[in-house]
């Protein structure tokens, strides 16, 4: 069905699904108008793919997400077949740039940005080899002739370079950051990610579209609940499933849940970065409380396969229910305990205050999303500017700070855990009956889109189905993507000894980035 049409040179159809966008087939022209209108007008770039067409006669496609005054927008552009272009988006949405990059590196697809060096390119593919097209074969790595990564280069007296990474003395994943600094000064900051592709894209075109949620649960352990939930709205847009009351509040607290439990583990980590032991136990003991909590009534601690397409694979009871709100009235006491010590605790106000500065002017320039955003004064939360249910009548509070330090962004994630909990036990309040899960298997849609407000940021899948022949593309897009390089900003001015506690305000996926 058309919708609203304020272009008439652009014909929009609205999608099934949770999510209401309206999709539109343009040419490059039409392609940089909206984009240069979406910006001028205030809007949000969203995500940036492209997919192999070419079995359905469509050639190479390109494909963007933007959402402007509340409204979501897909546009797809057919880009060719020998050569495909398209014209770059990055001059208008900096976090563009490495999306840009990316879908050369994985499609063959060109654009006229001004940064065209590899983003995910390892030296794993030959020169002309794309991973993401139909028709590749994958093999053994070829002997790679490509010249080392050109890292800017900062030059002047007493500068030097700190390499860090990409193999790191913590148990973390790699990546790499060069460090440009006089003394311990921190005058410029380049990361070079990619170092986890897994190729999860190329993996879910041999999967069916309603098993493929399991793989989506899995890209980043910590957002399984976020990843999933929008998989399964992406199928289910795309299947016109009516998914039952019950399953969507349960989808809601899975979520928030989720939420609460990184929040803690995070402002335990940054207890022990900023030198506070004693409050990194004690989160750590509160996020394990929580965690076996998931374990007891949901089947795995970190809530893997508990979100499917048609609903979710569990269920509660009267007596879980009753635990569940007895759990918040807990933490809400020990997590008020907790942030009136660090409040109170000079030591780690002198490391958080000032540290790591994003202000409201560079985070929406770079286009921050989640809770980088939020901590920099942008009032960025899906729950609020495009509420699924049942976040329409939740009514979500946004949990939002000026100042844009590492101080800011660990009180939204105490101001977010409170809100958290405040969510969960109305959404136990009213939870409505009947079942949880409906079949999912009438795949008759071309295109499908879910979005759900991750606790990092929005988490986006967009689905591509080709009736004839038969085959899909899935598309699944992490927050990390548009906040990756805020972090390189923020540590501008700042001492090399500040970037874990700085890196940790963010903790940005590398596996959700890379996939």
């Amino acid at each position: 069905m058309p919708s609203d049409n304020p272009r008439p040179d652009v014909t929009w159809t609205s999608l099934p699904g949770p999510v209401p966008i309206d999709h539109a087939w343009v040419d490059g022209t039409l392609w940089r108008a909206l984009a240069v209108e979406w910006r001028s007008a205030g809007g949000e770039f969203v995500a940036l793919w492209g997919s192999d067409e070419r079995p359905a006669g469509l050639g190479f496609v390109v494909h963007a997400v933007f959402i402007c005054a509340r409204k979501w927008r897909w546009i797809s552009l057919r880009a060719g077949n020998d050569d495909p272009r398209f014209p770059a988006l990055s001059g208008l949405f900096p976090a563009a740039a490495r999306q840009e990059r990316a879908l050369f590196d994985l499609l063959g697809i060109s654009c006229d940005a001004r940064d065209t060096r590899p983003w995910l390119r390892h030296e794993v593919w030959g020169a002309r080899d794309f991973p993401l097209r139909r028709d590749f074969v994958a093999g053994a790595p070829p002997v790679s002739d490509e010249p080392p990564y050109p890292f800017v280069s900062v030059r002047g007296t007493g500068v030097h370079e700190i390499a860090v990474g990409p193999i790191h003395a913590g148990t973390i994943e790699p990546g790499h950051f060069r460090f440009s600094v006089v003394g311990d000064e921190i005058l410029r900051l380049e990361e070079r990610l990619g170092y986890t592709h897994k190729g999860v894209a190329k993996r879910l075109e041999d999967i069916s579209l309603l098993d493929g949620g399991a793989l989506a649960g899995r890209i980043c352990a910590d957002s399984t609940a976020a990843y999933a939930g929008a998989y399964a709205m992406a199928v289910e847009a795309v299947s016109a499933c009516m998914i039952p009351p019950r399953a969507l509040w349960l989808r809601a607290l899975l979520w928030e849940r989720e939420r609460v439990a990184n929040h803690l583990g995070d402002l335990g980590a940054l207890c022990q970065d900023g030198g506070l032991a004693f409050g990194h136990v004690q989160f750590g003991l509160l996020k394990e409380w929580w965690l076996k909590t998931h374990r007891q009534l949901f089947g795995h601690r970190y809530l893997m396969d508990a979100i499917v397409p048609g609903g979710v694979a569990c269920d509660l009871d009267s007596t879980a229910t009753a635990l569940l709100d007895a759990e918040c009235t807990t933490l809400l006491e020990a997590t008020r305990r907790l942030q009136h010590i660090i409040d109170d605790h000079a030591g780690l106000q002198e490391r958080f205050l000032g540290t790591g500065r994003l202000d409201e002017t560079q985070a929406r320039a770079l286009g921050a999303v989640g809770l980088a955003a939020r901590a920099s004064g942008l009032s960025y939360d899906l729950r609020v500017l495009s509420p699924s249910p049942p976040y329409d009548t939740l009514k979500t509070r946004i949990a939002i700070r000026t100042e844009g330090d590492v101080a800011a962004r660990v009180a939204v994630r105490f101001d977010e855990i409170y809100e958290s909990l405040r969510l969960i036990r109305a959404i136990l309040a009213p939870l409505p009956n009947g079942p949880v899960r409906v079949p999912c298997d009438h795949l008759e849609g071309v295109l499908g889109l879910g979005a759900v407000e991750g606790w990092r940021g929005p988490v986006v899948v967009a689905i591509t189905r080709a009736v004839n022949p038969k085959s899909h593309h899935v598309h699944i897009h992490d927050p990390s993507w548009h906040n990756w390089p805020l972090l390189e900003r923020a540590v501008l001015g700042d001492l090399v000894p500040d970037f874990p506690l700085i890196n940790k305000s963010f903790n940005l996926a590398y596996s959700g980035h890379d996939q």
